[in-house]
């Protein structure tokens, strides 16, 4: 069977809640019955078969084509299967994911796999602020899964993140592993101010030493063996973190403010 594609007629004036479009929700349904399902679209409600020419039928692999910025909860609380966007993506690309994968082969707005709680998120371009953070009024943000970015990632990666990985490939913004509880941030390139800000336990894996404040310190240069079986074992993302094959770190704990739990490895450019 062929993937169910949803090719997005024209570009939208407005956010689209794609919520109800995951493999999960549609593994029973016709095409008719898919044409049918209402979406929020601005203040209103419009069908799917007005915003979207449907072709394929397995709906275990759905397809966004001509993927807009503006089509916001793609794959929230999906459950199993695989989706691909095949352009951007709009905001909470991945909202509470419990299974499954997701393809994001453009850029992401915010709030990319908040609350997230297992699967993979894989985005080929850059994504926005609050990557893996918790969505408003909740305590914990990602609490597992993995999600990889080839791009940048804007501010506040991780704020309170409760476990998983995150890699990212490119820089990142200010306040990254804010208030971070546990998991694990690892990113090539380099980063904004703020980093580990009240950060309470959990791991920042990083390639260039950022300015950190005065409650992040210093304990010196260390080899850590685990390392290499980590780098190891992220050949299945195709990422360049598996690249990577130091053992020597640049190890820095903190936030201070918060017993000192957390900590900042720096990787040394030459094994």
């Amino acid at each position: 069977m062929n993937a169910l594609t949803l090719t997005l007629k024209q570009t939208p004036a407005y956010a689209i809640n794609c919520s109800g479009l995951t493999p999960n929700l549609l593994a029973s349904k016709s095409v008719a019955e898919i044409a049918d399902i209402q979406l929020s679209y601005g203040n209103s409600l419009v069908s799917v078969g007005e915003l979207f020419e449907i072709t394929g039928s397995d709906a275990q692999h759905i397809v966004f084509k001509n993927a807009s910025d503006k089509l916001d909860y793609i794959g929230a609380n999906m459950t199993s299967g695989k989706i691909t966007v095949a352009g951007n993506a709009g905001a909470y690309l991945g909202f509470n994911l419990k299974n499954g994968e997701i393809h994001c082969q453009g850029n992401t707005e915010a709030f990319a796999a908040c609350n997230m709680v297992s699967g993979l998120l894989r985005i080929d371009g850059n994504t926005s602020d609050f990557l893996g953070a918790g969505s408003e009024g909740l305590r914990k943000g990602m609490r597992g899964g993995t999600v990889i970015v080839k791009g940048n990632a804007g501010d506040r990666v991780g704020d309170q993140m409760r476990r998983g990985l995150i890699l990212i490939e490119g820089n990142v913004g200010d306040y990254c592993g804010s208030r971070m509880i546990a998991g694990t941030i690892g990113v090539l390139g380099n980063l904004g101010a703020y980093t580990a800000f009240n950060m309470h336990r959990g791991t920042l894996l990083l390639t260039q030493l950022p300015k950190l404040h005065a409650t992040i310190q210093d304990c010196g240069s260390h080899t850590l063996p685990f390392l290499s079986l980590l780098f190891k074992s992220l050949t299945q993302y195709n990422t360049r973190f598996s690249a990577l094959n130091t053992q020597r770190v640049q190890r820095f704990v903190g936030d201070a403010a918060y017993k000192g739990n957390g900590e900042v490895l720096i990787l040394a450019t030459k094994g």
